[in-house]
């Protein structure tokens, strides 16, 4: 080639990258880790020790139940099932509503949630997965390393998902990028509103300062691990009757507490389809609220897989 030509010749695109590593992003990283998971270990021992004050009662247990409930489902139904993988269309405002529960859990804004999950899943259990736990070694070292680090240690530090390259979808979307950006402003109200109830309830300050402690800080304490749970244990212990290429597991007898959540490995083998359960029979309450939305017009578009799929994909005993 001539110089000329050279000259002449267009410049090729520089990839997009994939993850970022700043200063600046590790120490949002730190603040949320300390705010919204060292905190809420605190908040749930001041909950036990403030029942000297004021003992658990129907309210205290009305409000963590329900709050767990919510928010759960806004984690579950709205930032996986349908903003990450996009297993069904749901009417702009249940979305909304369902990206406003999902952020009162504390675990991430809805965007930065969505292209860390879909990192996950492009990155499962080989390295660039931000929270595998097996890629910290063999033996029983290896073994509880790696269960600490996809638990809980993880989100002290990680590499930030580009979130043009891993969620164009969602920042194209103005109603969710709105909510995206009160993100610490609905956490601060998934905690004044069960303060509220417990404080009008009981008419005093020690019913208001219960209703933060259960419906608040011990929710989100007891939300938090269930999640974290499939993340660790669930990538190493339990059933496999679907292949698929990282080390998924069902935890069947779970369904129910992590609302279809535990039905990981089939999941991971039909990470389109809105019912994680697949069959009638498995518990998943995260699908029963979706098949309720249908019901009602509210969603559509459901992409629930074949039984030739799933026989195609079904692992079988030799």
């Amino acid at each position: 080639m001539t110089e000329d030509m050279a000259e002449r010749a267009p410049e090729r695109p520089v990839p997009r990258r994939k993850t970022i590593n700043s200063p600046y992003l590790h120490r949002l990283q730190r603040r949320h880790f300390l705010l919204f998971d060292i905190l809420p270990i605190v908040g749930t021992a001041a909950a036990f020790v403030f029942l000297a004050v004021h003992p658990f009662g129907w309210t205290e247990l009305a409000l963590l139940l329900s709050m767990w409930l919510l928010t759960g489902l806004g984690v579950t139904v709205g930032y996986h099932r349908l903003f990450t993988h996009r297993t069904f269309k749901a009417a702009q405002p249940v979305a909304v509503v369902l990206a406003v529960l999902g952020s009162m859990a504390g675990q991430g804004g809805l965007v930065s949630w969505v292209a860390l999950h879909r990192r996950h899943h492009e990155y499962s259990d080989r390295e660039g997965d931000p929270h595998s736990p097996n890629l910290s070694g063999g033996g029983l070292r290896g073994t509880l390393r790696g269960l600490a680090h996809s638990h809980f240690l993880w989100m002290r530090r990680h590499e930030y998902p580009n979130i043009v390259h891993y969620a164009p979808d969602l920042i194209r979307d103005r109603a969710l990028v709105r909510v995206a950006r009160l993100y610490y402003h609905w956490v601060v109200l998934g905690l004044v509103v069960p303060a509220a109830v417990g404080g009008l309830v009981s008419m005093s300050w020690t019913g208001a300062v219960s209703g933060l402690l259960w419906g608040g800080l011990v929710r989100i304490f007891v939300l938090e691990h269930i999640v974290w749970a499939i993340n660790s244990f669930l990538h190493m212990f339990g059933t496999r009757p679907y292949q698929s290429r990282e080390n998924s597991r069902n935890g069947g007898i779970f369904a129910i507490v992590t609302l279809g959540e535990s039905w990981h490995n089939n999941h991971h083998a039909f990470p389109e389809s809105p019912s994680f359960g697949l069959d009638w029979y498995r518990l998943d309450p995260g699908f029963w609220l979706i098949k309720l939305l249908a019901c009602c017009g509210l969603a559509w578009d459901l992409k629930v897989p074949s039984a030739a799929r799933m026989d195609a994909k079904r692992i079988t005993a030799a």
